[in-house]
């Protein structure tokens, strides 16, 4: 399995891109899963369902299964820190290609996803290990390759090409840890 990330402010278009890649990346025979990271509390089950009522009645892990899908809901003590991103990609079912959406302050490679209009500056200078830039305009200093956001084939080929295998990417991880989020930059 091979790892890359899309990385990029709130609002920079890395769902949208990445809803857009996968059927491509699919065609070239590809085999592909996503980890997204989220900021904020998210639930995927509903009250009333009987696998909610699990949870809330205290189990620790709740797995839901019917014939089309499965799903693993993991919930985590009071104070437990989150999941590093080396150990959720652990996780993972043996696959091509894992793309991350988020987890921007850690170590493994990424493309970051820029949008002028999101008013926000690049985040290659203070997040590590940026392979490519995709953005709606051009990017005259960057210190990477900047492909245009509505150039699909082009960035599938650059997910494809700077994508690392796990090992590597596990080990990139071990020996740096990430930083802290980044604030949001001021207005």
């Amino acid at each position: 399995m091979r790892v890359i990330g899309l990385a990029g402010w709130s609002g920079a278009g890395k769902t949208t891109l990445l809803t857009r890649l996968i059927p491509i990346l699919r065609e070239r025979g590809l085999r592909v899963s996503t980890l997204k990271h989220a900021h904020h509390a998210f639930d995927i089950d509903r009250p009333g369902k009987d696998s909610y009522e699990h949870r809330e009645a205290g189990a620790s892990e709740v797995l839901i299964a019917s014939a089309r899908r499965w799903a693993l809901l993991h919930e985590l003590r009071a104070g437990e820190p989150e999941p590093p991103l080396a150990q959720l990609l652990a996780k993972l079912a043996p696959v091509d290609l894992a793309i991350v959406e988020g987890f921007k302050t850690q170590a493994h490679p990424k493309i970051e996803v820029h949008r002028a209009a999101n008013g926000k500056p690049p985040l290659y200078p203070e997040i590590a290990n940026v392979r490519a830039i995709a953005s709606d305009v051009p990017i005259p200093d960057a210190p990477v390759p900047v492909l245009h956001l509505d150039d699909l084939s082009a960035i599938a080929d650059a997910v494809q090409g700077l994508a690392m295998p796990l090992a590597q990417v596990t080990e990139l991880l071990a020996r740096d840890p990430g930083r802290p989020r980044l604030p949001e930059p001021r207005p």
